[in-house]
């Protein structure tokens, strides 16, 4: 397929996102921007990405992207897969600007934590009072055994601006590329877009001391970072993600 069929067909995904939010709401996106800016803004940005994907000797669009995130290291990754049959590749590592709440999970509705565990992309929202936002699919299957049961919270976001109560701000040009890239994997075909949230890299001998010593007196806390870390490392080894299931006492089972 040309590059400019390709960006016709990632533009057309975007639009359709983008209806039925904007559509509804008179035609205008967050701070009255109506449609056609959206759209160009977004065509900028995916010109911008393509060079940048070029640059990196990386196939656009990807057939997959895998997002992956570090609390305490303020990070946030995108890899991105060429084809089904070969591994991920980095490209890119985001700064997180600004995120509230401590170590540990998200288990109730106004605690501003951001959520730990494993998560996908649920909604795409170009509407958003944080200039645009991606959707996580938070309380998941474990978050429904363990969290508050009445009061679990969600609306969790990765999204522009510089503000969090338990969302991921990355401010708003690496909200522009990680959208256009979401939908350009979405458009390829991949209905299920992961988002592992960690709370420290743990490869980092800094950031994984941090851990052990705010976690030293929490068993609970122990178990869970020995849980979700089986998944991190099968990453890091193979480049690929590992089955993830749940079971009824709200572990994650990671094969």
């Amino acid at each position: 397929m040309k590059s400019s069929s390709i960006k016709n067909s990632i533009l057309f995904t975007l639009f359709l996102l983008m209806s039925a939010t904007v559509l509804a709401q008179n035609a205008f996106w967050g701070d009255n921007k109506p449609l056609y800016r959206m759209a160009a803004l977004l065509s900028r940005t995916e010109d911008s990405v393509m060079k940048q994907f070029q640059r990196q000797h990386l196939n656009w669009p990807p057939e997959a992207i895998y997002i992956r995130t570090f609390k305490y290291d303020r990070q946030l990754e995108v890899w991105v897969k060429e084809d089904t049959s070969t591994q991920f590749k980095l490209f890119k590592t985001y700064k997180i600007c600004m995120q509230s709440g401590t170590m540990g999970p998200k288990r109730m509705e106004g605690d501003y934590q951001v959520p730990e565990g494993f998560y996908h992309i649920n909604e795409f929202n170009p509407n958003s009072n944080y200039h645009l936002s991606l959707g996580i699919n938070y309380p998941n299957a474990s978050d429904r055994i363990l969290s508050d049961s009445v009061r679990p919270g969600g609306s969790i976001y990765i999204h522009g601006n510089c503000v969090s109560t338990g969302c991921i701000a990355i401010s708003d040009e690496p909200i522009e590329e990680l959208y256009v890239i979401a939908a350009a994997a979405k458009n390829q075909g991949q209905e299920f877009i992961p988002v592992h949230i960690f709370p420290v890299r743990y490869t980092n001998a800094t950031s994984l001391n941090y851990l052990n010593n705010a976690i030293k007196d929490n068993p609970y806390l122990q178990h869970f970072n020995k849980n979700i870390r089986i998944a991190f490392d099968h990453f890091e080894k193979n480049k690929n993600l590992p089955i993830i299931m749940v079971n009824r006492k709200g572990d994650y089972v990671i094969n």
